[in-house]
């Protein structure tokens, strides 16, 4: 079994923004798997199917950022879910805009999400994908990613999105080793 875990912030007023990068991505594989979120017996929405031989638990906290630890907590104790088997997807503003890079570990690399991630499950040692947002110099960080796309910036946040979502795909398929040979570019 595997637990997809997408970050961002619950709201109508956070849609399409840099910081719900993680739930744009779950809501295409949803999408494409023809599931739909349904409230979770945490504080989350989930929706699970089997796809290539594997059970995969979709998540999207409704703890909003900071607190997305205590949804992560709960889905890997409430589903037996390996930590090894965990992918947090988000955002992350030391990548360039569009660039998609899959790590089995790591530290939180100052993304508040990951942080409280890390504080509630008590270990570094489970898989993130992270999606380039990158940072414009002097630009106050919360303000730049709770900011929407510009025009100009969609077609690469398209992309990154599509890609986001053949690489966990792919990752079930193939294996974690496969979709990071892939997809780290």
């Amino acid at each position: 079994m595997y637990c997809f875990v997408g970050l961002g912030n619950p709201g109508r007023d956070y849609q399409n923004t840099r910081h719900n990068l993680g739930f744009m991505v779950l809501d295409r594989l949803a999408e494409s798997w023809q599931e739909r979120f349904r409230p979770g017996f945490g504080p989350y929405e989930f929706c699970g199917t089997a796809f290539a031989g594997e059970k995969v638990i979709l998540a999207k906290p409704s703890t909003f950022m900071n607190r997305s630890g205590i949804a992560v907590d709960d889905l890997i104790k409430r589903y037996d879910v390996p930590v090894e088997r965990l992918v947090v997807v988000c955002d992350d503003f030391n990548l360039t805009l569009g660039k998609v890079r899959l790590r089995l570990n790591g530290s939180a690399g100052g993304h508040q999400g990951l942080v409280s991630v890390i504080r509630f499950i008590r270990t570094e040692e489970f898989a993130r994908l992270r999606l380039g947002i990158g940072l414009i110099p002097g630009a106050d960080v919360v303000s730049y990613v709770l900011s929407r796309f510009s025009k100009s910036e969609k077609p690469a946040v398209t992309e990154m999105v599509q890609t986001g979502f053949e690489t966990l795909a792919g990752l079930v398929e193939h294996g974690f080793e496969w979709a990071m040979n892939r997809y780290n570019r």
